[in-house]
């Protein structure tokens, strides 16, 4: 271990301002801002300093998670120097990519580690926010580890802009040593991004009814993006089902919650007594519980969303919202129409190893129909995707969809099966409708019916 003043020496040679740091960026160059609540803010302000001096500089995300821009898009928004690219897409990288300045990447988020280290060119500078630096030289990267060290292993340069606001988080692989390190930066300690669960609807509250009557005590929960699941959290919280576990890619409120109220034992068949997760965004509340909390364990993405990882845990619950569903069983959570709207995730992979899992259970969950512009309505169990769709759990890997009339289980069911099982659950003024498509597509039984 280092002498605390040779220490003290090294982290002084390092640390620079946020001006000078980016200096090392050049055109053409790959630079990487770092994951979810650690993308970096005042290295990002530097940066768009030399807007005019850069061209054809690739810029790459998970998700903006800042209300506020990035300021390379407000120094660039016609993306003449600056290539925002994103590997999921938050609601800001939404309306970027409408304006025609934010470009998603296609990836499976579990291997999203290999894919950095093995299968992109390099990464010239990789810029990491992270907490400060603690007495043997080490960076904790908060609750956030997902890719980092597929990022790390082909990073030329590393600069970290140390924010005293980023919580300490608990986990495995989940810090940097100042060894690893070219450049320290003082930030301007942003508080972290507050991330709040939409308020529930009607709808979404009949659908959380559903699923929650099917969980059993014992349970393995993990929950997705969004108001849908955080309630479905709440809800279990509010029930008579105790000694549950947490194995989820993201952690949330709803979890804070459910251990408040003593539901959550953590006696699942690994990592016992840990909460696992690999990425967090939520209230400040949440992020003061991760801080320094030895019953949290974050951990890489290739782990935490490996299907046999999941599978390892008995009586498995996977939560997730979809946007449209067809007839064969096909799920699309990525895209309307031809808009972009999210990441696949581990929205497949938690579906594949919930099944996987003794008694485990997935439910992708969606409103039976969704209201237009112009007041009509549109049905979201539909014969088939619309064109430019995004299948993003196929129809061998359905297991439960839910909406507001119900839940059905497609594993193992036939193509006519299937398409009397979610006509059974669509919007009754579209069902006669969809029978009729189903009829035309050869996957309807003459004989079938669907009861009120």
């Amino acid at each position: 271990m280092q002498k605390v003043s040779e220490l003290s020496a090294e982290y002084a040679k390092k640390l620079v301002s946020a001006d000078q740091a980016v200096q090392v960026i050049q055109s053409g160059d790959r630079v990487h801002y770092g994951l979810f609540n650690g993308l970096v803010v005042d290295l990002d302000r530097a940066l768009a300093k030399r807007t005019q001096e850069l061209e054809d500089v690739l810029i790459m995300t998970t998700i903006w998670a800042y209300p506020d821009p990035p300021q390379i898009l407000v120094e660039d928004p016609e993306a003449k120097h600056f290539k925002y690219l994103s590997t999921h897409f938050s609601g800001f990288d939404r309306k970027m990519n409408k304006q025609g300045c934010c470009w998603y990447v296609p990836v499976t988020f579990r291997e999203n580690p290999k894919y950095w280290s093995d299968n992109v060119g390099d990464i010239h500078v990789a810029m990491f926010q992270v907490a400060p630096m603690d007495q043997y030289g080490n960076f904790n990267f908060g609750p956030q580890v997902a890719e980092y060290q597929g990022i790390l292993k082909k990073a030329k340069v590393v600069i970290v802009e140390v924010n005293e606001n980023q919580p300490i988080a608990h986990g495995s692989e989940n810090i940097i040593n100042l060894s690893q390190i070219d450049y320290v930066v003082h930030g301007s300690n942003p508080q972290m991004p507050i991330i709040k669960a939409k308020e529930p609807s009607e709808i979404d509250k009949k659908i959380g009814r559903h699923i929650v009557e099917r969980i059993k005590s014992g349970s393995t929960l993990q929950l997705g993006v969004g108001g849908l699941p955080n309630y479905v959290g709440a809800m279990i919280a509010e029930s008579d089902i105790n000694d549950l576990s947490v194995h989820s890619e993201m952690f949330v409120d709803a979890y804070l919650k459910l251990y408040k109220e003593g539901k959550i034992t953590g006696n699942k068949n690994i990592n016992k007594g840990k909460m696992v997760y690999t990425f967090s965004q939520g209230t400040k509340e949440l992020y003061d519980f991760i801080h320094d909390n030895p019953i949290l364990h974050v951990a890489p993405v290739d782990y935490v969303n490996a299907l046999e990882v999941i599978a390892a845990n008995d009586q498995v619950v996977s939560i997730n919202s979809c946007l449209q569903v067809d007839l064969f069983g096909q799920v699309n959570s990525e895209s309307a129409g031809l808009q972009h709207i999210g990441g696949t995730g581990g929205q497949l992979d938690f579906v594949m190893g919930a099944f996987k899992s003794k008694g485990g259970q997935s439910f992708l969950c969606t409103p039976s129909v969704r209201t237009r512009k112009d007041g009509s309505l549109e049905s979201l169990i539909r014969p088939t995707l619309p064109e430019g769709s995004i299948v993003t759990v196929p129809r061998t890997a359905t297991h439960h969809v839910v909406t507001e009339y119900g839940i059905v289980n497609l594993k193992g069911k036939s193509t006519w099966e299937r398409s009397e099982l979610l006509i059974s659950i669509a919007h009754p003024d579209f069902r006669d409708e969809l029978i009729k498509s189903a009829e035309r597509m050869g996957i309807w039984k003459n004989t079938s019916k669907i009861s009120d």
